[in-house]
């Protein structure tokens, strides 16, 4: 970390800590979960298109802080990138479907076989694959500002591959599924891309030039988002809880099921992750393209695989648990994605010809997630 620490600034003691409080959320969540599991259920069923409305309101809490640093006017110099974007959608549309595919098979429906209910195994493995298929949206940018990524970057990295799902999602799910037909919850995709992109980044947006109309409008923003740093965490430790909170009963009643299909969804994550990583380096993208590349590259747009998975094979089916096993895991296992992320940052820059964070990226402060 010799060479990342130059580069840090005063941190809170929250942020300092984060993997330990993401560590106590998830037991708080699954304890409370199963103490008032009534409160939980009600939360629950807060819902549009399977979206849940007050994870959205915390979602919008988390991505606000990082969508108030871009400049839209600068997206036109997002295709000095165009290495790091084609490596993103390499990955997410020709990699990471036939990757969990070969994992969900091996790991599903031979390895731990015997281990799993027999009416479910193909279940499972779809419910694998929906997921996979489905790229994350709102927070990549989370993952982006926790490792100092070029965030004109990510906002075109994400908003790419929305448009690309649209038209890719329901032909590759049906490739490897088998379906003739799948039934895509559109009311969910394009909801989600309203609620997590659309208007967060119109509120961020306007926020921000009324505080550069101001005087001394750049000093101003930087105080706000200094301030508004807090907040964007504490929302995503909220979502943990909540998540958790959830599918506490679920953990409890399962947990040698979730652990299975965790192994593949863990594996696929740091292999996807990697790649991209790896192939960033190999064609000599900044580190602030490379490491939001490999995150958008690991995460998944679990709403969309969810409702997908329930859609398809019903509410009770193994496709809609392998999905949600999916979204329990996502947070705690993006956060050790950053970390690795971050701590490569000086070997990544020593390949010659990659340009240093402190020119791609001078004005971004990571927050330090170790320690």
């Amino acid at each position: 970390m010799g060479e990342d620490s130059k580069d840090n600034v005063e941190i809170g003691f929250v942020e300092r800590y984060l993997t330990v409080w993401v560590a106590l959320c998830i037991l708080v969540g699954i304890a409370l979960g199963q103490l008032f599991p009534g409160v939980f259920q009600y939360i629950g069923r807060i819902e549009a298109a399977h979206i849940n409305l007050p994870v959205a309101v915390l979602v919008w809490l988390m991505i606000i802080p990082m969508l108030i640093k871009i400049d839209l006017r600068q997206l036109e110099g997002v295709k000095k990138y165009w290495r790091g974007v084609g490596v993103t959608l390499f990955v997410n549309w020709a990699v990471k479907p036939f990757s969990m595919a070969l994992l969900g098979w091996f790991f599903i429906a031979y390895l731990f076989r015997d281990s799993l209910p027999a009416g479910q195994i193909d279940s499972y493995i779809a419910g694998l694959v929906i997921l996979a298929a489905a790229p994350c949206t709102a927070m990549v940018f989370v993952w982006s500002h926790l490792m100092r990524g070029e965030p004109h970057f990510t906002l075109s990295q994400v908003a790419l591959n929305d448009v690309i799902m649209v038209f890719a999602f329901a032909p590759i799910v049906a490739l490897l599924l088998g379906l003739s037909s799948i039934t895509v919850p559109w009311d969910t995709l394009l909801l989600s891309v309203l609620l997590y992109i659309v208007v967060p980044l119109i509120v961020a947006n306007l926020w921000r030039r009324n505080l550069l109309r101001r005087e001394n409008g750049q000093a101003q923003l930087e105080r706000v988002i200094t301030r508004l740093g807090p907040i964007s965490i504490g929302a995503l430790l909220a979502t943990l809880i909540l998540l958790f909170g959830f599918q506490g009963k679920q953990i409890i009643a399962e947990p040698l099921i979730i652990a299975i299909l965790a192994v593949p969804i863990l594996i696929q994550v740091f292999f996807n992750s990697g790649l991209a990583y790896l192939l960033n380096r190999q064609v000599r993208s900044p580190h602030c393209v490379a490491g939001p590349s490999a995150l958008i590259g690991a995460s998944n747009f679990f709403e969309l695989a969810v409702a997908t998975a329930i859609a398809l094979f019903g509410f009770e089916s193994g496709a809609a648990l392998a999905t949600v096993v999916g979204v329990l895991i996502e947070v705690p296992v993006m956060l050790a994605a950053v970390k690795v992320v971050n701590r490569t940052r000086g070997w990544y820059e020593r390949r010659e010809g990659v340009v240093p964070t402190s020119k791609c990226c001078p004005t971004v402060t990571p927050l330090n997630t170790s320690p």
